[in-house]
């Protein structure tokens, strides 16, 4: 069994070696540029890992995980351009460092590639991994139109936005535990299992991933703490607050959210006192338990050896206590 740091050497490794040199050079550096600056490679390892619980050689499932990181990026590439989001990474945008334009075209050219690195599977996968990876690819696109569509609403209900992060965030973690454990020949039933894992583990990553956005640290999580705030992003914390505000509370919280000269600093710090008065974090940090929780039943049920089994157990407890 590999260990998770060794699949992510290998994978930065192969990434780093990636050569997109024909013209025009316009197109394939920004590409170059938004793989060279790092993250955490946690999709194209979870295909690894799960075809590494039912098989040792991993080689010709090496290309199959990198297309799937090359397709994580286009849409990060893209959610950028959306967002207009100046940082990623702790680096410029590819939108801020080129243009909207090279941003948009560069990110079309990387879901192209990341459907030739998925299709070099081996013959006898290739159907139904492209199943699992096409489904997947739709419902990210689900997901960023419904977060684009909560922008100019006031009514969204926690539901909603947990299907809208299950389909933006969560179905890609599935989806890859899925496609690498139909690469490693798993039954129909474990496959299925390594999904819910997935899409579990994803729900918590992205309740996880708000809560930093509101009350990280910026130098460590990599990106302006307080944009959710700033740009009355529905999260969790801000549709629960929403739900929950009354009197005083729910006045002052309706004027930041709907006043357009306003010091930034002080509306940061005002809806996060908001938030801590009303209790929306503690809901938040119960909620995702419950998902970590799920993750654990999951995992629990492939039929493999606990031992197999240990990396990935090790993962939900280290992204448990992260703080990027």
């Amino acid at each position: 069994m590999y260990t998770f740091n060794e699949l992510q050497t290998q994978i930065e490794k192969r990434i780093d070696a990636l050569e997109f040199s024909a013209p025009p050079e316009g197109l394939f550096e920004p590409m170059k540029y938004i793989l060279s600056i790092g993250g955490k490679r946690l999709r194209p390892i979870l295909v690894l890992m799960a075809a590494n619980l039912f098989k040792s050689n991993l080689e010709k499932v090496y290309l199959p995980a990198i297309g799937i990181e090359i397709f994580h990026n286009f849409t990060l590439l893209h959610d950028d351009v959306m967002d207009n989001a100046p940082i990623r990474r702790n680096m410029s945008t590819v939108h801020e460092k080129w243009n909207s334009n090279v941003a948009i075209l560069s990110g079309d050219a990387m879901s192209i590639k990341a459907y030739q690195f998925i299709v070099s599977c081996e013959n006898q996968y290739l159907s139904s991994v492209l199943n699992v990876f096409n489904q997947t690819a739709l419902e990210v696109c689900e997901g960023q139109q419904f977060d684009m569509e909560f922008e100019n609403r006031t009514d969204v209900r926690v539901e909603e936005y947990l299907n809208m992060i299950r389909l933006k965030t969560a179905v890609l973690l599935g989806g890859s535990l899925k496609m690498g454990a139909i690469m490693g020949d798993a039954d129909e039933k474990d496959a299925d299992a390594l999904y819910q894992f997935g899409l579990n583990l994803g729900m918590a990553f992205q309740l996880q991933d708000d809560m930093l956005d509101t009350f990280g640290n910026e130098a460590v999580f990599g990106k302006k703490i307080g944009g959710d705030i700033l740009c009355n992003k529905k999260t969790f914390l801000l549709i629960k607050a929403q739900e929950l505000a009354q009197g005083d509370a729910k006045t002052e919280l309706e004027q930041w959210i709907s006043g357009e000269d306003f010091n930034i600093e002080e509306k940061i710090a005002a809806v996060r006192k908001i938030y801590e008065d009303l209790n929306v974090r503690d809901l938040a940090d119960l909620e995702i338990d419950r998902y970590f929780n799920l993750c654990q039943d999951y995992l629990a049920s492939v039929t493999v050896d606990d031992k197999k089994k240990e990396d990935l157990s090790l993962l939900v407890k280290r992204l448990i206590n992260r703080s990027v």
